[in-house]
Parts: structure tokens; sequence; C-alpha cells
């Protein structure tokens, strides 16, 4: 199953050339980094925000105040020199020269690979920067106004597409929040828009094993439609993405595709071809809601969740040593990384930082590791990967009339022709009991033994008990097991 690493390219890049005293691109990055990019149960690296920085989102973002604001909250001492602007700002999809260029990426793809790793890379399909060749080239592929609608409303338009005959065209947006300052909106109604979309993922293809594609949901087209009105015309009869992902997997069959979704579209955008689909419900459930909230997500299809990508931060979320500090955080990690479908985790999370750079930056603050924490994960992720082989299955915990902490707990087992896990968390601030009936009819007649492989404890119980009455536990407030029979 597929478990990803997440890391800021050119924030990490920089750590590495202060590390070594030297300029470090991805072409040079030293074999001891890459060794350490690959960690034990990881599969699949995200080099995030490798492609051209736009100037002119720059020059924009350093005008933002709020945007500036937001960069001295998480590195104080920053100054001009330490903002890049936003990879989601793509001025063109070529691998930036500061960070290696195209045969950077290359090495650093072969590097992935000799460590068994595939790479993935993002796409941006909402929209591009204020300065990519196509306001110029193909304005038809972009959603555009007037000058009157620059006049009314200067925050959601823009004047851009260069010196001679500039055009006004509609700032990015999603439906819910203000347009975002420092990029253009692409029409997902244009046929020439979509045609587009297919070369540059082939391009991109060529590059990598995979595509994080940003906002995907936001191309659909009852969302498109909905979102921008006549301004975008009239809706082909086919979707963007089942046009898209078929033609772009003619070229490239193996390519995976993963989709950042919300709004509880992920079912659909798993039925138009993506592989895999952010589960923010689950990340929101493990910070604002309890078990049977939790239980009752984990309801659900088995193939849907198979599709799903669980994580407890990423380059948008909060960090989750300050969301789900210490002992809260182990038990929601042991949670998203023994469950079905991908996983994610970000550059940082392991070691316990506490800060999330805003991804205009260059360099992060620096901060202490947490050995703890990194001696956890260092169990964690190689024990995941050895639970997350055949069948899984929820269990119900049951209690008795005197106790409901059962209600508390979340279990399930994976079953394979040569191992059975079962993995029980106390999803609570509290301690818990319960009986937990476990799947498997062949356990009478003999002492079992299990072993926790996060922390080496054995237990021994009988047989016939387990088949009748379940597995006893009892877990300390956020404790959990992860057990071997």
């Amino acid at each position: 199953m597929t478990v990803i690493h997440e890391i800021n390219t050119l924030v990490w890049l920089g750590e590495l050339g202060r590390r070594h005293s030297r300029p470090v691109t991805l072409a040079d990055v030293p074999g001891e980094a890459w060794d350490s990019v690959a960690r034990p149960g990881v599969d699949t690296v995200w080099l995030m925000g490798v492609w051209e920085r736009s100037p002119a989102g720059l020059e924009i973002a350093l005008r933002d105040e709020g945007l500036m604001a937001s960069f001295r909250d998480a590195l104080p001492d920053a100054t001009e020199a330490d903002i890049a602007g936003s990879p989601y700002c793509v001025r063109n999809y070529v691998v930036d020269a500061a960070l290696g260029g195209p045969e950077g990426l290359a090495e650093a793809r072969t590097q992935l690979a000799a460590r068994g790793l595939r790479l993935i890379l993002d796409y941006v399909p909402n929209h591009v920067a204020p300065d990519h060749p196509w306001l110029t080239s193909d304005p038809d592929r972009l959603v555009r106004g007037t000058a009157d609608d620059l006049a009314r409303a200067p925050g959601d338009f823009i004047e851009a597409g260069g010196q001679v005959g500039a055009q006004v065209y509609a700032r990015g947006r999603d439906p819910y929040f203000p347009p975002w300052p420092d990029v253009v909106q692409l029409n997902a109604f244009s046929e020439a828009l979509r045609e587009a979309t297919v070369e540059t993922l082939v391009s991109i293809g060529d590059q990598a094993d995979g595509v994080r594609c940003d906002m995907a949901m936001l191309l659909m087209n009852d969302i498109f439609g909905k979102t921008w009105g006549d301004r975008a015309g009239t809706a082909p009869a086919e979707d963007f993405w089942p046009h898209v992902i078929p033609r772009v997997r003619a070229r490239h069959p193996g390519l995976l595709f993963v989709a950042e979704a919300y709004w509880d579209l992920e079912s659909a955008l798993q039925q138009q071809g993506f592989d895999h689909c952010y589960d923010k419900r689950l990340y929101d459930r493990l910070l604002h809601e309890n078990a049977d909230s939790v239980r009752a997500h984990l309801g659900a299809d088995l193939t849907y969740q198979r599709g799903l990508v669980r994580f407890l931060e990423n380059h948008d979320e909060p960090r989750a040593a300050a969301t789900l500090p210490g002992a809260r955080g182990r038990a929601a990690a042991v949670t998203v990384a023994t469950l079905p479908g991908a996983t994610l985790w970000h550059e940082g999370q392991v070691e316990g930082r506490r800060v999330r750079p805003p991804v205009f930056l260059r360099r992060g603050p620096q901060e202490p590791v947490d050995e703890q924490s990194r001696e956890f994960y260092g169990r964690l992720l190689p024990a995941a990967a050895a639970v997350r082989r055949g069948d899984w299955r929820q269990l119900t915990p049951t209690g008795w009339p005197d106790n409901d902490t059962h209600r508390n707990l979340l279990a399930w087992t994976w079953t394979h022709t040569d191992a059975r896990h079962l993995i029980v968390v106390n999803d609570s601030d509290r301690p818990a009991q319960a009986r937990v009936p476990l799947p498997w009819d062949d356990l009478r007649g003999r002492e079992r033994r299990a072993t926790d492989l996060l922390t080496g404890a054995t237990y021994d119980r009988d047989g016939d008990e387990l088949t009748d009455s379940g597995l006893f536990v009892s877990l300390d407030a956020w404790g959990f097991h992860v057990l071997k029979w």
C-alpha cells in the first residue's frame, strides 16, 4: 500500500546546504540524505514545489500584508531573501534551475528508484501564475474579465498578459473563499485547456511516477459551473478528469494519480479516475470528534477506503505535534498508519516539529528534534508496513453494564496467510476497557501468544476464552496495541 513522504524541496535543500556548507541541488544531494528520506515503510516520495515559481507572483506576495505577517509568525527573522513565492503559483512546468533543473530531478528520481522509492510531483490544474506564457499565447484557456470587472472588483480580477495589449483575467479561487491574489484562473470548460492539461501531465509522467493534483475537485463540471457561471461558457458533456486521465494513462499507464480533495467528493473523484484522494474527514474526526465518529467513518466501503490518503499533517495543515501533542498524537498516528489506503507523512513530522513554514518560504525555523517522537515513528512505520497485508476488518469492542468506556476504543484486524494482527487504540483522554471479538475461528484448544510490535511486550491468552469472550483489553488514555498473533 502506498506510503508517501512529503518533502518541501526548497526548504530541505537549503537545510542540506547549510549542513554541508555548500549549495545543494537535486543533482548532488548526499547519499546519506537520500537514505534518510527512504525511511523503512515508505515507498513514495513527494518532492513538493519543484516547478518554476513566478517572479510576478512573488512581487504580489511581497506586497500582501497578510501573507507577510504569516511569514514572520513562522520565521520571526525572515527577510525578503527568505521569500521565494508560492510553489502553487507556477510559471512553467519546468524544474526550477535553482533546484537543479530537469537534469537534477532526473538524478533525484534515479537515486530514489535505487532505494525502491517512487517519485510524485505536483500539478496545479485550477490556476497559473500571472506571468505564465498562456496569458499571451493562449488566453482562451483562462477565465477572462473586462476593464469594468477590474474597476468594480480589483480583488477578484487582475490585469496581466504583457506590456502591450494586457488583458483582464479572473484571479484563481475556490467558491468558499476570496480569490488567491497571486494566480489566474484556468477555464476547465475550455477544450484547449483540457488538451494542454493532458500534455502537461504527460510531461510530468515523463519525469515522475505519480502526480498530486492540487484542489482537484474545483475542475469538476458541476463545481466549476457553480463557481464561474456564464464566464466559463457551456460545460462539455464529458467531465474534466474523465477526459484528462485516460488520455494521460494512454501514454503512462502506471502513473499514480492523487487528488487533494474536500467537500465529500472523494468517491466521485475516485470514480473519475483518481487512485487516491485526501481523507480530510478522518483528519477532522481525529482532531475534533470522538471514537464513535471515527468508527462510523471506517464503516465505509472497503474499496473506497483503499482509495483514500490518511494523514495527520501536510503543508496545508498545522503540525501534528502542535495540534495533537504527546500521547494523543501517537494514538492518532497508530490509527492512520494501520488503516487501509495510502498514508502521508510530512517532512519534520517524525522529528516532532511544531512550526509549519508557509510554502512561500525557502527557509524554515530551527527546531530541536523530539527524540521521543523520532524513536516512536522509527518503530511505527516499519511495523505498519508489516501489518497492512491481507484482509482488513473493523471490529466492535463490547463492554458491560457498569462500564461504557469500550465506546472509546477503535479496533481492527489484518489477516494474511502468514500473519495475523490486531490493532486497538483508545481514542480518548481517560482509561478504557473492553472485550474485543476476534474474527479467527481456529483459536480453540491451546494457549495463544500476542506480541506488541511497538513495545515488544508479550501476552499469553487462552484460545477458548478468546473465541468465546474475545480479548480483554485495558488501555490508558490514548493508549494502543499493535499485536501480532
